[in-house]
């Protein structure tokens, strides 16, 4: 038997491929269904079933493709209706993978359909649990994404989750090997640890959400802090559950080079927004006017949901040479599948031809301590949590993620600093700002990392960071 956790950081997402004697199963898979196919021949196994812990809604599984591609069933677990062929697991149901056995034990809560996933080795013996969004390591799945089943509320739903955990999970063995769909990073939780593996025991220790009294605490507990999730959550539950294009065709069409003369014109006519997925070092210095940098080297797809949110959104793009595959591919983890193609020769080729170029001014955490007054305006774009931390005395919080709320209450008039932690996110943000016409501002290479370093550090304020999370 071989159990293969597939983690991949940009998504803090975990897939599983296991494989006893000639059989296989795959657990949650990505969108790009290669690396598994690959597996699959290396190891000259057949792939038996697909399980699916829940529909998702912070990526598109890869299930469709990659059961058309090998012949494989999918299944989940009991009251999932898909609009198409899948199996639909009882509770406590067997499935059987070479000498090995997976039972699916229905754990509803983050949503009604979830099921956790019991592996037990040829010698009949409970080995790992696969657990979705049931059970993080230190955190347990957030119960407000599915109050539209039906009328349940958030409180419903954790209740029921905790029943879950009670009833199903913890009563197992504490050698146990955990499994869970994500960690740290993930939206679909608040207190993820580090790490991606752990037993049950040292979780029935160490995650606060199973060390509560009773379930009115549990309740109170699990839902005390919750942001509210990305708005393309919900579109992408939709995809796994009614279907989506294969990715060969999405990956045909936004694989298209759009020349330099054609480029300006097409965007016109399609409405697309340009996507330049360049490193902010990069992108600063010169950029096609009204295009949004979200680079490629960071959480690119979930900055990518959070701030476009509409999946069916027709994207163009502008990438270093070389990675545009790349660029597309992650993009279609979290189903914007309509790139309608990629400007060819990338910026380079842009400037080349003289064409209109726009830039961002970005100063060093040096000049910034030289220039700081204490009349500076300040905007922090990091989360509340890393503000409320540490910040630069008298500096607006206005997060990232909810900058279309906070964006034309800005005044261009009167000159501000921007920053983030390390530049990503500030480099972002500040390309949106000049999508709107708001140029007054210098942007801050390095962050709040940076500035922390210099001799001149401006006052902030600190609260403890565990005081707060």
């Amino acid at each position: 038997m071989k159990v293969e956790q597939i983690y991949t950081g940009c998504l803090a997402q975990g897939a599983y491929y296991i494989v006893s004697e000639n059989e296989a199963a795959i657990i949650d898979p990505l969108r790009e269904v290669k690396p598994y196919l690959d597996r699959l021949e290396k190891d000259n196994v057949t792939l038996k079933y697909i399980f699916e812990t829940h529909f998702h809604a912070d990526f598109v599984s890869g299930h469709l493709d990659l059961s058309k591609k090998t012949g494989a069933s999918i299944v989940y677990g009991p009251t999932a209706q898909p609009a198409f062929e899948a199996t639909i697991a009882e509770d406590n149901q067997v499935f059987e993978i070479g000498k090995v056995k997976i039972k699916a034990l229905h754990t509803p809560g983050h949503t009604m359909e979830s099921t956790t996933y019991l592996l037990i080795d040829e010698n009949g013996v409970e080995t790992a649990i696969f657990t979705g969004d049931t059970l993080f390591l230190g955190d347990v799945g957030r119960p407000d994404l599915a109050q539209k089943a039906g009328s349940l509320t958030q409180e419903d739903l954790a209740g029921i989750l905790y029943d879950s955990l009670h009833n199903k999970i913890l009563p197992l063995g504490d050698s146990i090997t955990v499994y869970p769909a994500h960690g740290a990073g993930s939206a679909c939780g608040k207190n993820m640890q580090k790490e991606t593996v752990d037993i049950l025991g040292n979780q029935k220790k160490t995650n606060y959400a199973l060390n509560q009294p009773d379930k009115e605490s549990f309740i109170k507990e699990v839902l005390d802090g919750l942001t509210a999730p990305p708005k393309y959550f919900g579109m992408n539950v939709a995809m796994n559950k009614n279907g989506y294009d294969s990715l060969d065709v999405v990956m045909d069409k936004g694989l298209t080079p759009i020349p330099v003369e054609d480029f300006e014109a097409y965007a016109e006519e399609t409405g697309a927004l340009i996507l330049d997925t360049r490193g902010a070092a990069d992108f600063h210095k010169g950029f096609v006017p009204n295009s949004v940098n979200i680079g490629l080297k960071g959480d690119f797809a979930p900055w990518v949901g959070t701030l476009i949110v509409d999946v069916k959104h027709p994207l163009l793009l502008i990438a270093d040479e070389g990675t545009e595959e790349e660029a597309i591919t992650r993009l279609s983890r979290v189903g914007f599948d309509n790139v309608l193609g990629y400007l060819k020769g990338g910026f380079e080729a842009w400037k080349n031809a003289g064409k209109e170029t726009d830039d961002v001014k970005r100063i060093s955490p040096a000049e910034f301590a030289e220039q700081f007054t204490e009349n500076s305006k300040v905007i922090d774009v990091r989360k509340i949590t890393e503000y409320s931390a540490e910040h630069i005395n008298n500096a607006y919080n206005k997060p990232l993620d909810t900058i279309s709320d906070w964006v034309k209450s800005i005044d261009d008039s009167e000159h501000f600093f921007l920053h983030c932690a390390g530049g990503y996110r500030s480099m972002i943000a500040a390309s949106i700002l000049n999508s709107h016409g708001i140029r007054n501002f210098s942007e801050i290479e390095g962050g709040f990392n940076g500035i922390k370093k210099t001799e001149k550090f401006p006052t902030s304020d600190f609260i403890c960071q565990s005081k707060i999370m």
